[in-house]
């Protein structure tokens, strides 16, 4: 079983999967280191040199290629907005979006060397904010309220592993 962790950048995916995958004693991959060494390159400079639509054809078959094993996936913010991607995941494993409000993301994300966040203001990010929230919805098997300790949350998603009887 594959656990794609999806939401806004700085809601916990990171923090939150690697916790998850101790307790599930699973491997546990951030989607967007995976892509660094994959691709040789850190995303702000893949962004800078290649632009936004190349890294996210870069997650596309990220996700591809994670779906085919079992683990934590945390994705990169963007990973869940394509149809596509979602597809792929939904028939692999389970999306569960992490949510948190704006607030707490862009204190997380603000000093950030992101490259969405350093081209745009913080009303900018909000409007992103809000303008992903209804996709991240839309795509999701499970929406979970990360606004609790890392520990708090991987428990709530090893609660709906239980009643699904997954884990």
């Amino acid at each position: 079983m594959t656990i794609f962790l999806c939401g806004f950048m700085g809601c916990g995916k990171s923090t939150i999967g690697a916790r998850l995958a101790d307790l599930l004693n699973c491997p546990f991959i951030d989607m967007d280191n995976y892509i660094e060494i994959k691709s040789g390159m850190t995303i702000p400079q893949i962004f800078e040199q290649y632009g936004e639509s190349y890294f996210r054809d870069l997650e596309t078959q990220a996700i591809r290629d994670l779906s085919q094993q079992s683990g934590v996936i945390a994705c990169g913010g963007g990973a869940m907005l394509r149809d596509e991607n979602a597809q792929i995941a939904r028939q692999h494993g389970l999306v569960m979006l992490l949510h948190v409000p704006f607030s707490v993301c862009y204190a997380r994300i603000s000093d950030s060397d992101r490259p969405l966040v350093r081209k745009n203001t913080p009303q900018q990010m909000e409007t992103l904010y809000h303008d992903r929230s209804a996709i991240y919805q839309a795509h999701c098997t499970h929406c979970i309220s990360a606004d609790a300790s890392p520990d708090a949350v991987a428990d709530q998603i090893l609660n709906i592993l239980k009643e699904e009887q997954i884990s």
